[in-house]
C-alpha cells in the first residue's frame, strides 16, 4: 500500500470544499466528504442524495467518521506542511528540534534558548504558558548571545570595556559606561573596515615583497653557487693538468737518469768485450806457437806475442747507479711552486670576475661634484686631484672605491652577462 506522502492532494480532497478532509465521513454509496460539508449540503436540499453519483437516499444516513481516511488525511496534512516549510540553507538558522532533515527556523525563544521551525513553533502559539515566552527573529548559538549573569539577550555594547552587555548590565557594573546598541557599534566598526583592509593589504604587499626578496636571494645564491662550481672546476682542471705535467716530467727525469746509467754500463761492457776478444785472439796465437818448427819464425812471433795486448786497469772501474735521492723531493718542491703560482693566477682571475659583476658607470653631477674629481672616458675610473697636484686613479667598484666621502655621485649599474 502506498504511503500518504506518495499520493496527490486529490486523493484526500473533499469533493465539496475541494480542501483536505476534515473529520471525513462516508456515505452509503462509498464516497467521502467532510462532515460539515455534507451536512450543510443536505440541509440545503429537499432530498438526501450523493453530490458525486447522485444516488438518492430515502432516509438521511447516519454518518460516522471514517477512521482510516481521517488518519491518512492527517498524515497527508503533516507531510504537506513539512514539505511547504523551507529546508535550512547555508547562513540560515536551523531548527534545533528537527531530528531528520533540519528545517529553517522562523523564531528563536529567549526563554528556551531554542530555535523553532513553523511546525515545532506551534506549541508556543497554542499553550498559554509558552505564549508568555519572548520570541525573536531566528538566532544561531543562542546560549552565546545571552548574558551569563542576567540571562538576557546581549543587545548592547560597552565602549569602555569593549564587551557585550544586556539591558540589566547597564543598571549595574556598566552604569557609568558609554553603552550603545549593537547596530550603532557595528556601523562604527564598519566604517573602520576600510582602514583595516588597507593595512592588511599593505602587510600582504610587504610579505609578498619579502617573499620576492628571499626568492631573488635564492636565485643569486644559485648563480653564485653555479659560478663557484664552474670556477672550482676550472681550478681543479688546471691543477690536474699541472699534476699530470709534473708526473710526466718526474717520470722523464727518472728515466733519463736510468738511461744514463745504462749507457755507461753498455760502453764499459763493449770495452771489456773488445779486450776479451783481443786477449782471446792472443791466447789462440800463443797456443799455436809451440807447434812452429821454424825457429826464426818462433822467435819472431814470441817477441811480438810475449807482451799482452794493451788493456785498462779495471780494478778501479765500476758502474755507479744514478742517485734518485731527492729527485721526488725536488720535483714536489717544483710542483708546489707551480701550483702556488697557478692558484694565485686563478684566484686573481676569479676575483676579477666577481669584481666585474659590480662594476658601475659613474656620472658626476656638475652642480654638486667635488672639483677635484674627474672621470675617465669609459666612465669606470675616477681621478682624484689632490692639493699638491698629484693624481690618483681608482676603479669604480663599490667595495674598493674610497671616493664616497668626496662628492655626490650618480651611479648606474653596468649590464653584466651571467
Amino acid at each position: 500500500m502506498a504511503s500518504p506522502t506518495s499520493w496527490s492532494e486529490e486523493n484526500f480532497s473533499c469533493p465539496i470544499c475541494l480542501d483536505v478532509f476534515s473529520s471525513p465521513v462516508s456515505t452509503p454509496c462509498g464516497h467521502n466528504f467532510c462532515r460539515a460539508c455534507i451536512t450543510k449540503f443536505w440541509d440545503e436540499q429537499t432530498q438526501c442524495k450523493c453530490p458525486v453519483c447522485n444516488e438518492l437516499f430515502h432516509n438521511r444516513p447516519d454518518l460516522k467518521v471514517n477512521i482510516l481516511v481521517s488518519e491518512m488525511a492527517a498524515q497527508f496534512k503533516t507531510s504537506v506542511r513539512v514539505k511547504e516549510q523551507p529546508c535550512v540553507e547555508p547562513g540560515e538558522v536551523p531548527c534545533d528540534v528537527c531530528t531528520g532533515t533540519q528545517l529553517k527556523a522562523v523564531k528563536s525563544c529567549l526563554m528556551c534558548f531554542t530555535s523553532y521551525c513553523q511546525t515545532h513553533l506551534e506549541p508556543h502559539q497554542r499553550v498559554a504558558g509558552l505564549k508568555k515566552h519572548q520570541l525573536v527573529e531566528p538566532m544561531d548559538h543562542l546560549e552565546e548571545r545571552m548574558c551569563k549573569k542576567h540571562d538576557r539577550l546581549l543587545e548592547l555594547f560597552c565602549r569602555t570595556e569593549q564587551v557585550f552587555v544586556c539591558q540589566f548590565c547597564t543598571e549595574g557594573d556598566h552604569r557609568s559606561h558609554p553603552v550603545v546598541p549593537l547596530k550603532e557599534e557595528c556601523e562604527v566598526k564598519m566604517a573602520q573596515l576600510g582602514n583595516i583592509e588597507s593595512e592588511v593589504q599593505q602587510i600582504i604587499q610587504e610579505r609578498n615583497r619579502k617573499i620576492n626578496e628571499i626568492k631573488d636571494t635564492i636565485k643569486l645564491s644559485q648563480k653564485d653557487a653555479d659560478r663557484e662550481i664552474a670556477d672550482g672546476l676550472q681550478v681543479l682542471n688546471a691543477l690536474m693538468r699541472c699534476i699530470e705535467k709534473w708526473q710526466e716530467d718526474f717520470n722523464q727525469t727518472v728515466k733519463e737518469k736510468l738511461k744514463s746509467t745504462e749507457k755507461q754500463a753498455e760502453d764499459l761492457i763493449k770495452e771489456l768485450e773488445q779486450e776479451i776478444e783481443d786477449l782471446t785472439n792472443r791466447s789462440s796465437e800463443l797456443k799455436l806457437l809451440p807447434h812452429t818448427k821454424d825457429h826464426l819464425n818462433f822467435l819472431q812471433a814470441f817477441r811480438s806475442l810475449k807482451d799482452p795486448p794493451p788493456t785498462r786497469d779495471w780494478t778501479t772501474v765500476e758502474v755507479r747507479p744514478q742517485s734518485y735521492v731527492g729527485t721526488l723531493r725536488g720535483s714536489l718542491d717544483q710542483l708546489e711552486e707551480t701550483l702556488n703560482m697557478e692558484m694565485k693566477r686563478l684566484r686573481e682571475v676569479a676575483e676579477l670576475k666577481r669584481v666585474q659583476q659590480y662594476e658601475v658607470v659613474v656620472t658626476l653631477d656638475p652642480d654638486t661634484a667635488h672639483p677635484c674629481l674627474t672621470l675617465s672616458e669609459d666612465g669606470k675610473q675616477v681621478h682624484i686631484y689632490s692639493a699638491t697636484g698629484c693624481t690618483f686613479s681608482e676603479p669604480l667598484y663599490p667595495f674598493l672605491c674610497p671616493i664616497a666621502i668626496c662628492a655626490p655621485l650618480i651611479i648606474s649599474p653596468v649590464n653584466q652577462t651571467d
